[in-house]
């Protein structure tokens, strides 16, 4: 058996797969996130650990976990984890929905405009770079004690291992590294500061870097055994998904929105901010588009109203309502793709006395949706297109979405079993294929073997007699946005202010 921990922002995941690659066992531990500040978004690393601890203790319960031969780790992208010469973690780690860098980032822009030739991406508040300026600026002390910068996956890697390790893919988002060479680049770690002496190795995703500490594996229940470098959770969920070669994407509706694509080359287009980075597999590099509040929309409102989601969308099922004339802005959290805005700021606008509730869960779900389609857009304008799309992330539970998605984006949405799974199990794979490669096994014919894509659970057609509205209603969305983007500037100030 190979084990996935997956470190999401609203939990971390653990997942169980068989020989064959088969999930046998999962498990789940909910985190928080802090936002001490408008646009801050942080969580304490040992909270991670913890979540490792208790989900460990919950798969003990179902498999035998001495049987497990290897682990593999996906994670929550663009974290700032920052650790001192002792290793231990100086603050708590800036999160890839913080928004508070992004004087930080038109800055360096400004002063390195070589920046984007060698890391392929624009400077975004979400990377790990500009929140290191931030703290160079704001927090001087914290930023003089740093001996190493971690992503959040690979400060768990740290405590299981002992060992500093990231990978091609997660690495790809710090800006930092260069994904042409896949490797740390000295003008980009310059820009803040920083030497290579700072950063972890990094490895393709599926090889191993080293072993369980003794301690840690009797802590956990498991043997010394194996731990690949693994992967950002967009690439892990690729994986899992076998989403692997060129014309190959997923949509993920997670607590974010990603569009994914594979490119067989780094096909960088930072001028529409699309996101260009490394894949988890060697040869092979990938496409984002990004939403920062997609299925975190829908929680947030379902605890508005004090509802579940599962109420909220049971109830908008129940409803003969498939129209409504209010449009909402899932702009949460700021946005990235195509805006790259981090004050921009959610809205529902259109109401009226008679708005109903099913009214605005719809507008919600049609909202981001909108915002999907500005990734789908912003990647055809770079050059990619998508000939088979699958869907993953909890959001992708709901058929009703899921149908209204395919009617947005105007293309035919397949969702596959383990969707909700998609890195956890992707992580699990790149474990199998460390283990296996070990073993003397060709990684492409081991690619070739255990990264098929899963079972067809449902197909969505787009429905052609809704493009009419989505089509007027895509356009009032987008004019929102421009008509109202100078008056986040206002409310933040006042926010601000005591």
């Amino acid at each position: 058996m190979f084990l996935g921990l997956d470190l999401g922002t609203s939990g971390l995941k653990g997942v169980i797969i068989n020989e064959e690659g088969v999930v046998v066992a999962q498990a789940n531990y909910a985190l928080t996130v802090s936002a001490p500040h408008p646009t801050w978004s942080e969580q304490a690393p040992e909270d991670w650990w913890f979540a490792v601890e208790q989900v460990c203790e919950q798969l003990s319960q179902r498999v035998k976990l001495e049987n497990v031969k290897a682990i593999g780790l996906s994670g929550q992208m663009h974290g700032a984890t920052v650790l001192d010469q002792q290793g231990q973690v100086l603050r708590p780690c800036i999160l890839w929905n913080d928004g508070r860098s992004k004087i930080q980032c038109d800055a360096v822009m400004a002063a390195h405009p070589e920046l984007l030739d060698l890391s392929g991406n624009l400077a975004m508040p979400g990377f790990t770079l500009p929140k290191i300026l931030w703290l160079k600026e704001h927090e001087p002390e914290v930023f003089d004690a740093i001996d190493k910068v971690l992503l959040p996956k690979d400060y768990l890697v740290y405590r299981l291992t002992g060992i500093f390790s990231s990978d091609c893919s997660d690495a790809a988002g710090t800006l930092w590294l260069n994904p042409e060479t896949r490797q740390w680049d000295e003008q980009l770690l310059a820009m803040t500061g920083l030497k290579q002496a700072n950063m972890p190795n990094v490895h393709e995703g599926q090889q191993v870097i080293g072993c369980l500490n003794a301690e840690v594996a009797k802590q956990l229940g498991l043997n010394e055994i194996p731990v690949v470098a693994g992967a950002g959770d967009n690439a892990a969920g690729a994986v899992g998904m076998g989403v692997t070669e060129p014309g190959q994407g997923f949509v993920s509706l997670g607590t974010s929105g990603v569009y994914f694509a594979v490119s067989e080359a780094h096909n960088a287009k930072p001028e529409n901010t699309v996101h260009a980075f490394c894949h988890a597999l060697p040869n092979r590099w990938h496409q984002m588009g990004v939403t920062l509040s997609a299925a975190n929309s829908l929680s947030w409102f379902a605890n508005l109203v004090s509802k579940s989601v599962p109420e909220l969308l049971e109830e908008l099922e129940h409803s003969a309502i498939s129209k409504t004339s209010v449009i909402f802005l899932p702009y949460l959290n700021g946005e990235r793709t195509p805006i790259n805005d981090p004050l921009a700021s959610g809205q529902f606008f259109g109401l009226v006395n008679s708005t109903q509730r099913e009214e605005m869960t719809l507008a919600v779900l049609e909202g981001i949706a909108f915002s999907i389609l500005d990734c789908q857009n912003a990647l055809a304008s770079a050059g990619t297109t998508v000939s088979e799309l699958s869907l993953i992330g909890g959001g992708a539970r709901s058929a009703l979405w899921r149908q209204i998605l395919a009617n947005v984006l105007e293309k035919e949405l397949t969702y596959r079993d383990g969707g909700d799974v998609g890195p956890g199990l992707g992580a699990a794979r790149l474990a199998l294929l460390g283990y296996r490669e070990q073993e003397g096994e060709a990684i492409e014919a081991l690619i070739k073997k255990y990264c098929q894509l899963p079972d067809v659970l449902a197909t969505h057609i787009p429905v052609d007699n809704t493009f009419d509205y989505y089509r007027a209603k895509y356009t009032v969305y987008r004019n929102l946005y421009q008509q109202t983007k100078t008056l986040n500037i206002e409310l933040t100030k006042l926010s601000m202010n005591p």
